[in-house]
């Protein structure tokens, strides 16, 4: 973040009931870019406080009515998570300090610059920011999940859910490998959701998208200026290193020290910052490939692999996809406020036949489609009542109808169908029962 811009979308709330003062550190927030809101009197600013306040409050100690002390305490029983920064005299100093060991994010001695004043904010407005943006994360995580995380039921994927929830408690860096599209933030978020951390900071930081020339103030912040680093911003939570693979070289140099010594130096700074968090790593390509080809450094790899998890691609699970289309078809289609379709024998072929090289963001987008009467192939809404079934009602009549297509489609062959919908023999005669599915129906007559 620059010295002129604030995080976007975030405003200070200034209290202050000498209107001079007031208007001139209005005006300066103004020229540093950054939204104000200012108010004369405590009481009526309380009145624009919400438990997602976007932003953060300056105030002044010494007023009428209730003092800026008391007017943190009464933020904080709103929200324990806006910054506060007082603004106080001399003689108030001692207070002030006080109130910085109870909770408020800073306080500035008077006769102070502006921009000692807007650089301490611009801090806290970071700050709000990684809150507001991990609630948003949390509730659009816990929305989408629902009763499905990492949706599947083969083995690999019943397998890998109960290995995330069992590391998760563990507390140890993980490398996450998987193709693109395969879901490897989503177990990164679930390793955290399921953690001890669950209620620190989740930081993804996207390697592949890091510019390299502002790589390193973003990552490590620099002492000099208003920018936290992403790094030292997920400390007590989880650090997620999206494509860690795509890093560069320089960086991985300055990144093993974090693995190691669970530290980080700002830029300009002599002094480290010590850190408490778990580092969860995501790879979309071969680390150990990566290494020999001179790409990856090997030291930073046997650091991050204390534990690794592989997320299996589609093809890889294929009876995976009719429930995965089931879920995400529903979910967009109340999304778009339509009625949820009912899917025709043409949608069924393409989940059945496609090899899904984007995985499960394929099925997403596709699942999109088909909700908006986009995509090849025809739905029907409210076929048989078909919008009144719950989602396992649905996902129970998809099923059946798969399978009745590929047993067509093989002329009842048990091991051809098998390979199709890549499900051990006993699963599949136990779905062939539950649907009342008569196997010799599908075969040629042999006369």
């Amino acid at each position: 973040m620059s010295q002129s811009e604030a995080p976007n979308d975030l405003r200070v709330l200034l209290v202050d009931d000498d209107t001079v003062l007031r208007q001139a550190l209005a005006q300066s927030f103004e020229l540093a870019g950054i939204d104000v809101e200012a108010h004369g009197d405590p009481l009526t600013a309380l009145n624009a406080i919400t438990p997602d306040f976007p932003g953060m409050v300056v105030s002044d100690i010494r007023m009428p009515g209730i003092d800026g002390i008391e007017l943190a305490r009464r933020v904080a029983a709103i929200d324990s998570e806006i910054p506060v920064i007082l603004m106080t005299g001399h003689g108030d100093v001692p207070m002030a300090v006080a109130a910085l060991k109870q909770g408020v994010f800073d306080f500035v001695a008077k006769p102070f610059a502006a921009d000692h004043l807007i650089a301490s904010a611009g801090r806290a407005l970071e700050m709000r920011r990684l809150v507001l943006d991990n609630r948003r994360l949390r509730h659009a995580a816990e929305e989408a999940q629902g009763a499905y995380p990492l949706i599947g039921e083969t083995p690999v994927m019943m397998r890998l859910r109960e290995t995330v929830r069992q590391v998760a408690q563990a507390d140890v860096d993980v490398l996450v490998e998987g193709e693109t599209g395969t879901g490897k933030e989503l177990v990164a978020l679930l390793l955290h959701r399921w953690s001890a951390r669950r209620t620190r900071p989740f930081v993804a930081v996207d390697c592949a998208a890091l510019p390299e020339a502002i790589a390193e103030d973003e990552l490590f912040g620099h002492a000099h200026g208003r920018t936290t680093g992403r790094i030292a911003a997920a400390n007590r939570g989880t650090l997620f290193l999206d494509e860690v693979d795509s890093m560069a070289p320089a960086l991985q140099g300055r990144m093993l020290r974090v693995v190691e010594e669970r530290e980080v130096r700002a830029i300009g700074s002599e002094d480290p910052q010590l850190l408490d968090l778990r580092i969860v790593a995501a790879a979309k390509s071969d680390l150990v490939r990566a290494v020999e080809d001179g790409r990856f450094r090997a030291d930073l790899l046997y650091r991050l692999d204390a534990v690794r998890l592989r997320v299996p691609p589609l093809r890889e699970r294929r009876a995976d996809v009719p429930l995965l289309f089931a879920h995400f078809l529903r979910e967009a289609a109340e999304r778009f406020g339509r009625p949820v379709p009912m899917i025709d024998g043409q949608v069924q072929a393409r989940l059945l036949s496609h090899d899904w090289p984007g995985n499960v963001r394929e099925v997403r987008n596709y699942a999109n489609r088909v909700a908006l009467g986009l995509a090849g192939g025809t739905v029907s809404e409210g076929q048989e009542d078909g919008n009144s079934l719950s989602l396992p009602e649905r996902v129970e009549r998809f099923e059946g109808a798969t399978i009745r297509a590929v047993l067509e489609e093989v002329a009842g062959d048990v091991r051809a169908a098998l390979a199709i919908l890549a499900i051990p023999r006993k699963t599949f005669y136990d779905k062939v029962a539950r649907h009342g599915i008569d196997l010799n129906a599908y075969r040629p007559n042999r006369s």
